[in-house]
Formats: C-alpha cells, structure tokens, sequence
C-alpha cells in the first residue's frame, strides 16, 4: 500500500466528514487525522491510496436480475453496462419517504446474558414441538399426535424434532424422532425414512411423521411433514410483538398513503472493508452509489467491524472498536443521510462477528447516539422484522444458510431437478424461525435465557434476507400444503459478502411493487 503526501477534498461519490454536533463524546478526542498501522488517515479528507480494491476497472457490474416491471425512463439504457460506474449509476429524482414500522420482540441493548439454564433450552424445545403439533391439528388434516415409541401396528401420527443418535452427521441409520413431553414424555424412537421417496431433515427440524411402529423400537415413516399450513398461525402462545412507529410526526403505527406495497431498497451485507486495510473503501463507494440512486430505503446487515479482519484479530489498530465504528461507519452514515435529506432511510442490523457488539443470539440492536436522526438511521435486532411501505421485511445476520448446507440430509427423486439453495432457504419460512437448527454451530452463541419468540415468526414476511459465504441469489419461493392449500410467495435474499479479501464482492438493489410478480432485483458486483 502506498500513501501519498497530497490529500485531497472529498469527490463527488466520496463522502465527507460531518460536524460533530451529534456524535458521541469520545470522538472529539480525535484529530482530523489519526494513525492507525503507522500510517496517518484522514476521517474528513480523501487520500489517494494505491489499494487493490481501489486500483479495480470494473465496478457496479449487474451478475443477475429479475426484471418483472416496466423500464423506467432515465435518460439512459442498459447498453453499457459493463462501462464506467457513471453509466450504470444515474442520477434520480428522489423518492417519497417510506413509513417505517420495528416489530421489536427481541433483546434490549444493554441486557445481560450468558445466564442461560437447562430449564430455558429445555422449555425453548419443547414449546416449538407443541406448536407445531397444534397448527398442524388446528389445519383438520391431521388427527392428534401419539407416542410413536409404542409398539403399534396401525398407522399413527406423530410430531416430533430431527435428532442424530451421537455426534457426526445425519446418515439413514443415525436418525431420531424427539416427541414432546405432552405426548410422549420426551422419548426417543429411531426414525426409518427407507419407505419415502423424498425428504429432507437436519437436526432441530420439527416434523410430522406418519407412520407405523411394529417393534416399539423404530417407527417406519411412510409420510413426512416438514412445513405449519399457511392457514394456521401460531400467535396463540407468542408474547405479542411490540411494534414502535419510528417517523418523527407520529407516536403511533403510521398508516402509509401506498394503494399497494411499494419500496425501493438497497441490501449490503458486511464486511464493509477488505482484508489488507480498515479504510473502508467498499462501504464508502456503496453509499455513493446510494446517494445517486435514491433508494427509499438502505439495509445494510453486519458485521461492520469484523472480529475475523487480520488487523483486528491482531489488534494492532489503535482505536478501541467502538471508536473504529464510530469514525468509519457512524460518520459516514451521517453523511449519507444528510447528504440525502429527510427522505432516507438506513437500517443497520448486527452481527455475532462484530468486535464492538454483543456476541449472543438472538442479538441487541446497536446503541447508536445519534439524536437529530434518529428517525433516518434505525437499529434492528438481529435477528429483527420490520414493515416499510406495508412490506414486511425479515432479516438475520447468521450464516443459517451455510450451516444448513452442512447438516441437512436430503433424498430426491431420480430426474427431477432440484435447486438447493432454494431448498435450504425453504427450511427457514417452513419452520416458522430463523434458525431451526439444533444443537447450534459452534460459532453461534444462541442463548435461550432470554427473548426466545425473537426467532421465531408467526407469518411468512414478503422479503426475507439472509446474508451468507454461500454464492449470492435472488429467488421467489412459494409455499403451500399439498392438500390444495393456496400458495403463497416470498422473495428470499442473500446479497453476498460486499468484500471478499483484498476485492469487492456484491450488493442487492431491489424495486417491490406490491408482490414478487411485479418486482425488479439486480444483484451487482460492486
């Protein structure tokens, strides 16, 4: 990395320094330049820097899309997408503020955690499996559940979670059925799936099983079950989620003037830096390209201070993370919004990576002090719901979709074709939760001691996002029973990784207008 003498004002698609009448105390401690690895960055000022995510030719280039709405006319076209950023990123009129509606059913910042007992993990399980034996009673297609470890030779039905009998990975002769303690005690059976022609399992899912159980030893599926029937909802025993109308005129829930849900949206997941340095270039050239885009709302999910970046696993910067994150990030989302004016909106979600937050989950939201715009930049639990514009959006940090991949066994019949991202992302609506596996990865720090409905939800959102390592998509997903239940579909989102090591990596800017039939999605490199 070479740094020159000459520093320069901020161009236009740089962001510059905001003054500091609403940040945090400690960053007046800071001069307009500060050190960090030996060499001396200005927070306000842009300096050439000779790095290989800057020295790059090709940026904002579409990999994919999905182009269900009429082309909007904008002076320009798409012939020279692979040109300069100045033509694909263009100038826009800006659009109408979005109401904003948090459905905060998580953890408070601040809270105490790690006082997690058997009793809470115990009661967390258990309630999922009682759950989801009543929706599927309560749908009229299934009788009420029975002890699947008594000898029987009629055919039962049984509710119960995916358990792999010792520590490898689930295999046909490795298969468990835990049923509840309601109807069976909690009791184990060995699941044998010989006789289905498809499925697909992984430790923590919650399923019916018909079935028959010949020996009292295995219960023989002839039938598996893996999804609640869209007609049943499970508020019953959920504590209601509170729902706080964040718009400045209003202290209660805003009704938005749409006729239909409509939102433009930008989605970033982190690290919003590259490996060699912690100038956070990427994140800096993601706002520019917001700033002329004009989206009504900007995502962008964590980490921002990645507990796995080199300098920070070294700890050779010399600014604590909270002071990192307030110089990098903070300041310029500050600018972003000001820049943008009352119209934009920004939600930031954690994430168990970031080296400045709580590393438990379910997640607080960040504390950010930012009282004058408060009402632009929100905080979302992670995992976290909110409404804008009547779409309801979900989203969570976690890499459920990698873990997944790992654990999950699945049988498929021969010559069907088969997506298996789509798949993968399927378990998470059918499951009604974030993160239905069980028992977690070693990385997640999932603590049920406190707020366990924050993983849950009741009602399957329009968006839903999941940040992952695995390859970037955009894919509408349908659900509904086999039973000639109505369908319904979902847009299921993972942006990539903004940077991948030392070069950029990709973003999502979506255009919802009313359901996934009328919606355009670009996924961008940037």
């Amino acid at each position: 990395m070479i740094l020159n003498d000459e520093y320069e004002d901020t161009e236009e698609g740089s962001l510059g320094t905001p003054t500091d009448k609403s940040l945090k105390p400690c960053s007046e401690s800071f001069d307009s330049s500060y050190k960090r690895n030996g060499y001396a960055y200005s927070s306000g000022k842009s300096s050439k820097l000779l790095t290989p995510f800057g020295q790059r030719t090709v940026k904002f280039v579409v990999k994919f899309n999905i182009n269900n709405l009429p082309t909007i006319e904008n002076g320009s076209n798409e012939d020279n997408q692979e040109n300069f950023e100045d033509s694909i990123i263009r100038r826009v009129q800006p659009r109408k503020r979005c109401s904003l509606i948090v459905h905060e059913s998580g953890p408070e910042p601040g809270c105490r955690f790690m006082y997690e007992r058997i009793e809470d993990r115990f009661n967390a399980l258990e309630n999922r499996i009682r759950k989801h034996g009543a929706a599927l009673v309560a749908s009229g297609l299934y009788e009420e559940p029975v002890d699947p470890s008594i000898a029987s030779q009629r055919s039962v039905f049984a509710v119960g979670m995916i358990c792999c009998d010792g520590e490898g990975h689930l295999n046909e002769n490795s298969i468990l059925l835990q049923s509840s303690v309601e109807h069976a005690g909690g009791q184990r059976v060995r699941l044998d799936l010989h006789k289905t022609t498809q499925f697909s399992i992984f430790p923590g899912q919650v399923v019916g099983i018909e079935g028959h159980n010949p020996s009292g030893h295995c219960l023989i599926a002839s039938k598996l079950v893996d999804y609640v029937p869209l007609s049943i909802t499970d508020d019953v025993d959920l504590h209601p989620a509170k729902k706080q109308a964040i718009d400045h005129n209003s202290h209660s829930i805003e009704e938005p003037s749409f006729k239909s849900a409509e939102l433009s949206v930008i989605i970033a997941s982190g690290p919003f830096t590259t490996t060699d340095n912690l100038l956070f270039e990427p994140l800096s050239e993601l706002l520019a390209y917001a700033r002329r885009k004009s989206p009504q709302l900007l995502i962008l999910l964590g980490p921002f201070i990645d507990s796995e970046h080199p300098e920070i696993k070294k700890g050779t910067i010399n600014e604590s993370f909270d002071e990192l994150f307030q110089i990098e990030v903070s300041r310029k989302l500050q600018d972003y919004v000001e820049y943008m004016g009352s119209g934009a909106r920004v939600i930031i979600v954690p994430s168990i990576r970031d080296a400045n937050h709580d590393f438990v989950f379910p997640q607080p939201a960040f504390d950010i002090q930012l009282p004058d715009l408060k009402h632009q930049i929100s905080c979302l639990t992670n995992p976290g719901i909110f409404e804008a514009n009547e779409v309801k959006v979900g989203c969570c940090t976690v890499d459920i979709l990698k873990q997944l991949s790992g654990e999950e066994m699945s049988r498929n019949p021969s010559g069907i074709p088969n997506d298996r991202m789509a798949r993968l992302a399927s378990h998470v609506f059918k499951q009604r939760s974030f993160y239905p596996l069980y028992p977690p990865a070693e990385s997640v720090p999932l603590d049920f001691s406190f707020s366990p409905e924050a993983l849950q939800f009741s009602s399957i959102p329009d968006i839903l996002i999941l940040p992952s390592d695995m390859k970037y998509f955009v894919k509408v997903l349908s659900f509904g029973g086999s039973e000639g239940e109505g369908q319904m579909n979902c847009v299921c989102v993972n942006p990539g990784r903004l940077t991948k090591g030392e070069g950029g990596g990709t973003f999502v800017e979506l255009d919802y207008n009313g359901s996934p039939d009328m919606m355009n999605a670009s996924i961008i490199s940037i």
